[in-house]
């Protein structure tokens, strides 16, 4: 069985920073690519961030300079640190990995979700 606990949502004014985390445990062989979606009120989840094992990274064009993802292997950790945020930012926050359970599988994996709120 594999997890991913997120961590660090909560209520923010306009032009404040979060840092959210995002840890996998269970029985893990590899974990592959780890990132960020997010789903606000009546739309469908997006892509905010997404890093590779090797430490490559793709942002959505909206939080581009704005919002840092980041990993650290021997953990099975990514961070989202997210600065200047926005109205438009507030949304559910998913943790989401491709992780092998078994040198034989690689499954995807979702976290709970945290709810990161921007508001004055």
């Amino acid at each position: 069985q594999v997890h991913l606990v997120e961590s660090g949502g909560g209520l923010v004014q306009p032009g404040g920073s979060l840092r959210l985390s995002c840890a996998a445990s269970g029985s893990i062989f590899r974990v592959n690519d780890m990132g960020w979606h997010r789903q606000a009120p009546g739309q469908e989840r997006e892509l905010v961030a997404v890093i590779t094992a090797g430490g490559r990274i793709k942002y959505a064009d909206s939080v581009k300079d704005r919002f840092t993802i980041s990993r650290n292997n021997a953990e099975n950790t990514i961070y989202l640190e997210m600065n200047t945020l926005k109205y438009e930012d507030t949304a559910v926050y998913y943790c989401n990995a491709r992780i092998r359970p078994s040198m034989w599988s690689e499954e995807e994996y979702w976290g709970q979700g945290t709810q990161v709120t921007v508001s004055s």
